[in-house]
């Protein structure tokens, strides 16, 4: 017997509805989650006072390392090999450095001399724009030749390269700051004879003429050379040529940070590398030197008679200085 139309039609209804309860609901795609954003590293904070950061102790290290080369006058191979280590610890620091290539004529021939010229870079490497530059400090790096004794010059040549390899690494704390200097190692300071209008003073007085007939001259407010800045008996003899503000703001300084007492004006002026830079290339510069040495140009002048304390008090006052007047 059939059933109705009517009740299989209801019982069809019935399936389709109870087979669209069982269904499941189509599954939405998942969303991308978003991407989190990379962590950067703030940039290091900027010592509040940057003289304090200056480390005698590195200077005299890197003063260690200049004298382990053994005597380094101009044209030997022991220079060559400070060159080396002057030129990696301004890499590390964040320095290019510019290889300042001359030739001249001296008591003993013709002779290669090779300034170092850094200028900050940052971690960029990039070499910076020859603009930027506003304060010359320097030091020289020969030793003077002698042919009866072994002379390494651990107070006059090896502690002012040893601080000046400091300052680079202090001065890089604070990069907007070190971005304003020019720091260079002069060659041939020394002179091979005795000092005169041709002999001593090669590398800063190429230098000089060099930032003159350049124009670069006129972008720097002054420069500062530090010799024989070691001496455990510190006893700073600034020339008494010396631009009178720049004694003035030295003086000060050392007043601030209680070293006055080893800061001195001098009797005379000092023939050295500040010379160049005054009379040449218009610079007022001034020489921060100990001449009140008695181990000068003799065998004695060995690491025994240098400190880091003296090294410390030179650099810590100079970057004062600095700070006060670069504001």
């Amino acid at each position: 017997m059939k059933r109705p139309l009517r009740q299989s039609a209801f019982l069809f209804s019935l399936i389709l509805a109870l087979g669209a309860c069982n269904r499941k609901a189509p599954t939405q795609p998942s969303e991308t989650p978003a991407a989190k954003p990379v962590a950067t590293q703030p940039p290091p904070k900027v010592p509040e006072e940057l003289w304090t950061e200056f480390d005698g102790e590195r200077a005299l290290a890197n003063a260690r390392q200049q004298v382990e080369c053994g005597p380094r006058p101009s044209g030997s191979p022991a220079l060559e090999k400070a060159r080396g280590l002057i030129i990696a610890s301004l890499e590390k620091s964040g320095w290019v450095t510019e290889r300042q290539e001359l030739t001249d004529r001296t008591p003993h021939g013709t002779i290669n001399f090779t300034n170092l010229v850094a200028r900050y870079a940052g971690p960029s490497k990039t070499p910076p724009a020859l603009t930027l530059q506003k304060v010359i400090i320097g030091s020289h790096y020969d030793s003077k030749f002698f042919s009866t004794i072994s002379f390494v010059g651990a107070n006059d040549g090896a502690s002012s390269t040893g601080a000046l390899l400091e300052l680079a690494r202090t001065l890089a704390l604070d990069p907007a700051f070190a971005a304003q200097f020019e720091l260079v190692f002069f060659d041939g300071e020394e002179a091979i004879q005795q000092f005169s209008e041709t002999d001593g003073l090669y590398g800063s007085r190429f230098y000089a003429k060099n930032l003159r007939d350049s124009g670069r001259a006129k972008q720097f407010h002054f420069g500062i050379i530090w010799d024989m800045i070691g001496d455990s008996y510190l006893s700073v003899t600034l020339p008494l040529d010396s631009p009178r503000e720049m004694v003035q703001g030295i003086f000060t300084s050392a007043e601030a940070l209680s070293f006055r007492k080893a800061f001195r004006l001098f009797d005379r002026p000092i023939l050295d590398d500040h010379v160049p830079l005054n009379s040449i290339a218009r610079i007022p510069s001034i020489d921060i030197i100990d001449f009140d040495y008695d181990p000068w140009h003799t065998a004695d002048d060995t690491l025994k008679r240098i400190s880091a304390t003296s090294m410390q008090t030179v650099g810590a006052v100079t970057i004062h200085y600095l700070k006060q007047t670069l504001r």
